[in-house]
């Protein structure tokens, strides 16, 4: 019989006490303070009242709703585009390293600074999209100014912005899939179409399922993209749960935006763990 040792407990020690100061603790206390009025002198317990006036405002429930909406369309806008671009990386056409280069460029770039470049380049009278767009007889929209476009302009931002990462996880999805796949499609008169659809879309579903989910939860958690462009205008238009729980805290509501963060990790956690518990289960299945 084999010794036991307690080696490899103290080797996972350090990284467990890390865990359990910085995220386990801090999480169970925001529960805590959720259910309190409190600033930096004194906190009053007061249940579940800040959870009600957080539904009982109606800026509140919409930046709730706008924090879905930006995660569905960035998710699934970087997942379709990411696959495109990663078939396209890696089909073997002129100056493929260096497109891959550029396509991944925009991940490295300070957030901050993708937010203020871009709200210049959006600018309804100054910026160079308008610009260019008067120059072929469009009147450009106020892309950041419209209420019914703000958030769907930054979506657009944060899908340039991460993309490349998306591309690369599914370049590395593609080189595991082996070429006899391939060579027995093509053998049995399949097209690249086809070729796509019944053998890279099923066999890059591991890489697709990463992407999926790294997606969703970067996008409901968003704050210094949208803070930089719309600071989450104009009026409410644009505020997600992030933003708002930033003004609160501002505005010195350190209960009620405590308690956004709690329904903020409640929101991501009730959409990824079944997302990821369906995901494992059809992995199974298959």
């Amino acid at each position: 019989m084999r010794r036991k040792t307690p080696y490899p407990y103290w080797f996972v020690a350090p990284a467990g006490v890390i865990f359990t100061v910085f995220f386990v603790v801090p999480t169970l206390t925001s529960f805590y303070f959720a259910l309190t009025r409190w600033d930096l002198f004194d906190l009053t317990f007061i249940g579940f009242e800040n959870f009600q006036q957080f539904f009982s405002e109606p800026f509140l429930v919409e930046g709730m709703l706008n924090t879905l909406l930006f995660a569905g369309i960035t998710s699934s806008m970087k997942t379709v585009i990411g696959l495109l671009l990663a078939v396209l990386l890696t089909s073997g056409i002129w100056a493929q390293s260096f497109l891959r280069t550029v396509v991944f460029f925009p991940v490295l770039v300070s957030t901050i600074g993708v937010g203020l470049a871009f709200t210049e380049l959006m600018h309804p009278t100054k910026g160079a999209i308008n610009m260019a767009l008067d120059v072929v007889g469009i009147a450009g929209p106020g892309w950041l100014t419209d209420p019914q476009l703000a958030l769907l302009s930054v979506s657009l931002v944060d899908v340039w912005r991460g993309v490349g990462l998306a591309t690369l996880i599914f370049i590395a999805g593609l080189a595991s899939i082996s070429p006899e796949y391939y060579e027995a499609a093509r053998m049995d008169g399949a097209t690249r179409l086809q070729q796509f659809w019944r053998v890279t879309v099923p066999l890059v579903r591991p890489a697709t399922v990463t992407v999926v989910i790294l997606s969703l939860i970067g996008g409901m958690r968003l704050f210094d993209l949208i803070w930089a462009m719309t600071r989450g205008g104009p009026g409410f238009s644009s505020d997600v749960l992030a933003s708002i729980i930033y003004k609160q805290y501002q505005a010195g509501f350190f209960g009620l935006s405590t308690a956004g963060n709690v329904i903020l990790f409640l929101l991501i956690s009730l959409i990824i763990l079944p997302l990821v518990w369906f995901f494992n289960r059809r992995e199974v299945d298959l």
